[in-house]
């Protein structure tokens, strides 16, 4: 069995897919009860967040799982195959087991390093487990990507991320209108990044706040935090023209802000008077032809790169992303040697039965040889056993942890005929469990 996730997420999909695949409780447990049914799932969990939905399943096979699960997810969208497969993202096995870990240390948000993620990842499995969907391996891969996360807070300042760019680019605009506190600011779009923005400006003492964001309800939760207020989308345009600094980060995947719009909020306004928009998202929220405009200034994130490259929260990222190769090397050689482990098992197993077998035969054979001789011999048959097996078992746990399709464990059995079901019968959660415990 190898792990399969198949998602959508802020990076490959427009906000509007997003709004239509994105799941409550309800929707994630039927979510779950499909992939299920699907002839190829030994285990599922579903990973649902405002900015993501990735299906997680234990499967025997790539080939039709992958359809299987894009066109379920299409279908829990209430929408055509077509409409949503083309904007899911694959990973399969390592791939798979590496991208959780990035997604649990919080280098796949969109505010990198938020420690959010970590919550949400607990929840999908706790989820899982409440709808009998996660077995032994699925466990494992999720209680180490828990761990993963944590070690990434802990051992480093990856957290610093996403508010150093916050910081770095209000202090630009801050050279460029003076103390904010004098300022009205117009914040669009509230996700993690939009939450930072408006502690740092509450940090900086700004009150006259106003939050546009396309789900007025979420806009609403985090407009309580400052003395704002939270706007419908649709009065974006009449807002650009009140206020004298824009931040926009609101994940969409085209334009939200053009240049037409912005011409037309500072068309009465002094020249004197400076105009910034701070465009925070990936990719750009507001049309870079704004910069054309005699009294407005632009600052993106290619513009703070500089500044942000001496930074020590850009350490922190590579730091934690060291970490996440180390934890996918780690899990995957575990993984490995708890597969070989039960046919390992199995042939001592069998070489024991052998060897009993035989000092049974000789007992009957030679009835008079004293006690003291029968347990010489006995002692070093089994000695004799134990040196043969020795070799051969150190050595395929070291090649079952080397990258390649080859099934050693399956050779192993082969070479020895052990049958599949004394395998399977020496087989025990916690050798199925690489990852438990560690730590």
């Amino acid at each position: 069995m190898s792990v399969l996730v198949v998602g959508v997420s802020h990076k490959s999909a427009p906000v509007a897919v997003l709004e239509c695949v994105t799941l409550d409780d309800d929707g994630v447990g039927k979510l779950l009860a499909d992939v299920m049914d699907t002839p190829h799932a030994a285990e599922a969990i579903v990973l649902s967040t405002c900015n993501r939905v990735e299906v997680y399943v234990d499967v025997d096979r790539f080939h039709g799982s992958v359809e299987d699960v894009s066109s379920l997810l299409a279908a829990r969208a209430g929408a055509r195959d077509e409409d949503v497969i083309p904007h899911l993202f694959v990973h399969y096995d390592e791939a798979a087991v590496a991208h959780l870990f990035s997604v649990a240390a919080g280098l796949d948000s969109m505010v990198v390093g938020e420690s959010q993620v970590l919550g949400q990842v607990r929840l999908a499995l706790h989820r899982a487990q409440a709808h009998n969907s996660v077995g032994p391996s699925l466990n494992a891969l999720f209680q180490q990507a828990l761990r993963v996360g944590k070690r990434g807070h802990a051992e480093t300042g990856i957290d610093r991320a996403g508010r150093s760019v916050v910081d770095t680019a209000l202090e630009r605009a801050r050279h460029s209108l003076g103390d904010l506190r004098h300022q009205r600011v117009l914040v669009v779009g509230a996700g993690a990044m939009a939450g930072l923005t408006v502690s740092a400006l509450a940090a900086r003492g700004v009150r006259d706040v106003v939050i546009a964001n396309r789900t007025p309800r979420r806009a609403d939760r985090l407009v309580q935090s400052v003395s704002g207020r939270a706007i419908e989308w649709r009065g974006l345009p009449t807002a650009l023209q009140d206020v004298d600094l824009v931040v926009s980060c609101t994940g969409a995947t085209g334009l939200v802000i053009g240049a037409a719009e912005v011409r037309r909020a500072v068309r009465d306004r002094p020249l004197e008077r400076p105009y910034v928009v701070i465009d925070l998202a990936v990719p750009h929220d507001v049309d870079p032809a704004v910069t054309d405009l005699p009294t407005v200034e632009r600052i993106d994130l290619a513009a703070l790169a500089p500044e942000l490259a001496t930074d020590q929260s850009n350490l922190d990222v590579e730091a934690v992303r060291d970490i996440v190769t180390g934890e996918v090397t780690s899990f995957l050689a575990a993984r490995a040697a708890a597969r070989v482990a039960p046919t390992v098992v199995a042939l001592r197993s069998m070489a024991t039965e052998v060897v009993d077998r035989e000092l049974s035969r000789l007992s009957g054979r030679l009835p008079d040889l004293d006690a003291r001789a029968y347990d010489e011999v006995v002692e070093t048959v089994r000695r004799v056993a134990d040196k043969l097996l020795h070799s051969p078992t150190v050595r395929i746990k070291e090649l079952a942890e080397l990258p390649g399709a080859v099934s050693y464990a399956d050779a192993l059995a082969d070479l020895f005929s052990l049958a599949p079901g004394t395998v399977a019968a020496v087989t025990r959660p916690d050798v199925a469990s690489p990852g438990e415990g560690s730590r």
